[in-house]
Formats: structure tokens, C-alpha cells, sequence
């Protein structure tokens, strides 16, 4: 920050779930808010972009008139401290659609592109979050040195509220849960 500029508020103080409400898209854009503190992220590359629609657009094709799947809005995992996260990808219950905000239980899974400055966060913090909020199913995609993304895949355990490890993939997707989906990751 240049000498003379004041951070705004919300930069150095808990904000509620009202306030957040209150604010408009465009002040919502580009922020995730983690017990109460907003957390502004960095800008996606297309790469990150273009991995996450290719994802999305396979996921919603599988999920049928019951679900959709989506990228970039909030998903308000705790009211208090107020807990949003913006998942790269989304799938929920289709007839949610303009249920605002978006909860846990609406949810079906979620997917996180990991890019650099997100490792820790993707990897470790958003895992046990996501899982104890409920959300049955995680996956995360590693951008590989070999320019080949790796997929992780997580199933909740409902009895211990934590994610098990499934399956790895390399490029080229085939799952049968959530539901059957094959997709080539290595073409995007």
C-alpha cells in the first residue's frame, strides 16, 4: 500500500454474514471469507479456468435434470463466524438454483483447481472444512509438471465426518459415483 492509503474495513475486522448480504457481486468477486476474515484471491489463470469449466460442463452433463454444475459463486459453509467458500466447481441440487446463499446440504460435491499460493489451502484447510460441513464428495486437481492434471477424488465417511482417499486419475476420467462421467482433463 502506498503511504497516505487507509485499508478499508473490512481488510482488518470480522464481518457478518449480514453485512456480506449487503455487499454487491462485484464486492464479492475474487474474495472467500474464512471465520469472519476476508480473504482476497489472486486472479486464476485461463489454465486454472479452462480445467475447472471442462470439469464442470462433464459434471453437469452427467448429473441429469437433477443436478447442476457450476463455477464461481459462494457455497456459506457457517453463519457464525461467517464461512464462505468459492469452490472452482460446484454441483448441487438443481432445484436450489436461486436459493441464496448456497449451503452444504445443497451440495453433492465440490472441486478445487490448485494453483500456486492455493496448495496449502486446496490440500489441507478447504478438505476438512468441506468435510465437516458435509459435503459428500471432494476433488482436487493438481496441475502436474508433466502438463497432465491429476485428479484426486475424496468420498466423505459419515461416521468419522472426514474425507477417505478414492482414486487417482491421470488426464482421462472415469468415475461411476456421483454419478457415471467420463472426461479427458489432459485436453484442456
Amino acid at each position: 500500500m502506498t503511504a497516505g492509503m487507509v485499508a478499508p474495513a473490512w481488510m482488518h475486522e470480522q464481518i457478518t454474514a449480514e453485512q456480506y448480504d449487503s455487499w454487491s457481486d462485484e464486492q464479492c468477486a475474487g474474495i472467500e471469507v474464512v471465520d469472519g476474515m476476508v480473504v482476497v484471491s489472486p486472479s486464476a489463470s485461463k489454465r486454472h479456468n479452462r480445467l475447472a469449466r471442462v470439469l464442470a460442463n462433464a459434471l453437469d452433463d452427467a448429473g441429469g435434470p437433477e443436478w447442476n454444475a457450476d463455477t464461481d459463486f459462494d457455497v456459506r459453509l457457517q453463519d457464525v463466524p461467517l464461512t464462505n467458500r468459492r469452490p472452482d466447481v460446484v454441483v448441487y441440487r438443481a432445484d436450489t438454483i436461486d436459493v441464496t446463499p448456497t449451503r452444504p446440504e445443497h451440495v453433492l460435491l465440490v472441486a478445487e483447481v490448485v494453483s500456486p499460493g492455493s496448495e496449502t489451502t486446496d490440500r489441507v484447510v478447504k478438505v476438512d472444512q468441506y468435510a465437516r460441513a458435509g459435503i459428500a464428495f471432494y476433488w482436487r486437481i493438481e496441475q502436474a509438471a508433466t502438463g497432465v492434471p491429476l485428479l484426486y477424488t475424496y468420498v466423505l465417511d459419515p461416521a468419522t465426518a472426514a474425507y477417505r482417499e478414492g482414486e487417482v486419475f491421470t488426464g482421462k476420467v472415469k468415475v461411476s459415483a456421483p454419478f457415471a462421467m467420463e472426461v479427458d482433463l489432459g485436453s484442456a
